[in-house]
């Protein structure tokens, strides 16, 4: 057997989306590349999949991961889907430069999307070049797999590799190609994309669809309908609280950008907060605010609404009825959201069971910080290594902020909290830790990583993707990837690469 029939029979595609009605898609195969050259496979995430590593480093491995050769059973196409894009309707979007190739059962008993990202033009594409570049694919590459390592539900990338071409950008960049995995690709917008069409059959047989692959139980419920847009909004609940308390800002959080299964997804213009500021934007296209990180709560809430208004006609045929269960589904995500950020930042706060006060202490330190322009994940990776009862290494955490006097008088109602807990310090140590991350993707690091591998030099983003496998371990080697940037180091804006 040589290697494409053994990467063929490796490859066993079980693809559930691609049996829906061709008008949920359109079939064909991806641009041949000239030169593919692989950059990295992610053999952690292969052999999940089933996948052989070794193989896939081989030039016909390669070949299929560039999309110059398709294995047996893959069915590539680019889904269909619409969208509101800065809160603008948009009727039509769907894959530009991206080819679901097929599904993969993983060894875990998961199926996961692959997908090639920027494999060419598609009858989506709206007179783009389908390609993607060198930078956006290292981004997605290093903050995808961060976000994995820190325990937030992502997308991930099974490989990148050059294409050997030159793309245009606002000067040409070499191409590059990704291999992502996903639990699934299918969006708010592409409820959204039959909704509008008044294509009631279609929305049909997407949420049954979607209620077999994802949410079974609700199939159970009275009102199937209504059951899988309560559970999205519990995912997207759990997904926000995270990103929130973490300091992720997506960037881009329109409608085609929020996947049904609850995981991040579509990385674009994406960042961390280095110090903390709700109103923090970095997208480059983000000329309003309107996603800043404060506001990606009640965005996620903005974008349920509307996949609650496409479903309208599914839930019942009664206006009334339908709009008060969509209400009622829709509800939980603010209930859901605060538990989950309300337990997660008293976490970070070494603080074991909530009492009143608790969240008044934690918002003031948030206040403290943003007067005082503190890095956000620093203050509470610092906090952590404080003692109870001696204030001989405050200097840690107050060298942080610009005017100290705020966080001496926090630092003390902190310790009178901590003492209610009973905790030892070495206990309250370790516990605050496992939620309070060492190491983040900072954009400075991710942006000369780029930089570095635009000459040529994978270094620091072979050294990245191996600190933020383990975010909250103390790693000393690296302990200089833990500094925030100095004045000169800032990144101010990221961009998409489209």
């Amino acid at each position: 057997m040589n290697d494409t029939q053994y990467l063929s029979k490796k490859f066993t595609f079980d693809n559930s989306y691609s049996r829906l009605p061709e008008r949920f898609y359109e079939r064909l195969s991806p641009t041949k590349v000239p030169v593919p050259k692989l950059i990295k496979l992610n053999e952690e995430l292969a052999l999940e999949l089933g996948l052989d590593p070794e193989v896939l480093k081989t030039p016909i491995g390669v070949e299929i991961l560039s999309g110059n050769c398709i294995p047996d059973g893959a069915e590539p196409l680019a889904m269909a889907y619409a969208g509101h894009q800065f809160g603008n309707w948009v009727p039509e979007l769907g894959d530009g430069r991206a080819l679901l190739l097929g599904e993969l059962i993983g060894l875990d008993g998961i199926r996961r999307d692959i997908q090639l990202k920027g494999s060419g033009p598609t009858p989506f594409s709206r007179m783009g070049d389908g390609r993607a570049v060198l930078g956006p694919i290292l981004r997605e590459y290093i903050i995808s797999e961060g976000m994995n390592g820190l325990g937030i539900p992502t997308a991930r990338t099974l490989s990148a590799a050059l294409t050997g071409e030159k793309i245009m950008r606002e000067q040409l960049f070499p191409g590059a190609i990704l291999t992502r995995v996903a639990q699934s690709h299918v969006r708010v917008g592409t409820f959204e994309y039959f909704a509008a069409r008044k294509d009631i059959e279609g929305l049909g047989l997407l949420a049954d669809y979607v209620i077999r692959r994802h949410f079974p139980d609700a199939g159970k419920s009275k009102n199937p309908y209504s059951a899988l847009l309560y559970e999205v909004a519990v995912r997207q609940a759990n997904l926000i609280a995270k990103w929130m308390l973490f300091g992720f800002i997506h960037g881009v959080m329109n409608t085609d950008n929020m996947q049904i299964a609850g995981e991040t997804i579509d990385y674009g213009p994406c960042a961390f907060l280095d110090t903390y500021q709700p109103d923090m934007v970095f997208s480059s296209i983000d000329h309003m605010g309107r996603y800043a990180f404060g506001n990606q709560p009640k965005i996620a809430q903005w974008n349920l609404i509307c996949l609650g208004q496409a479903m309208l006609p599914l839930i019942s045929d009664d206006e009334d009825s339908a709009i008060s269960q969509v209400k009622e589904a829709i509800g939980i995500f603010s209930t859901i959201y605060e538990e989950k950020w309300t337990s997660g930042i008293i976490a970070k706060l070494g603080f074991v069971n909530k009492i009143d006060g608790d969240i008044q202490i934690a918002q003031d330190l948030l206040h403290h910080m943003a007067e005082n322009g503190a890095d956000f994940t620093l203050t509470f990776r610092r906090l952590c290594g404080l003692s109870i009862k001696s204030s001989d290494s405050d200097h840690h955490v107050r060298d942080l902020f610009g005017d100290s006097k705020e966080f001496d008088e926090w630092i003390i109602r902190w310790r009178r909290r901590l003492l209610i807990e009973g905790l030892g310090d070495p206990d309250r140590k370790s516990a605050m830790e496992t939620v309070n991350p060492a190491f983040i993707p900072r954009n400075h690091l991710v942006e000369e990583a780029i930089r570095d591998a635009l000459n040529q030099d994978f270094g620091l983003f072979e050294k990245l993707l191996k600190v933020y496998k383990e975010p909250f371990k103390y790693q000393p080697e690296f302990k200089h990837f833990m500094k925030p940037p100095l004045a000169h180091q800032k990144v101010h804006q990221t961009f998409c690469g489209t």
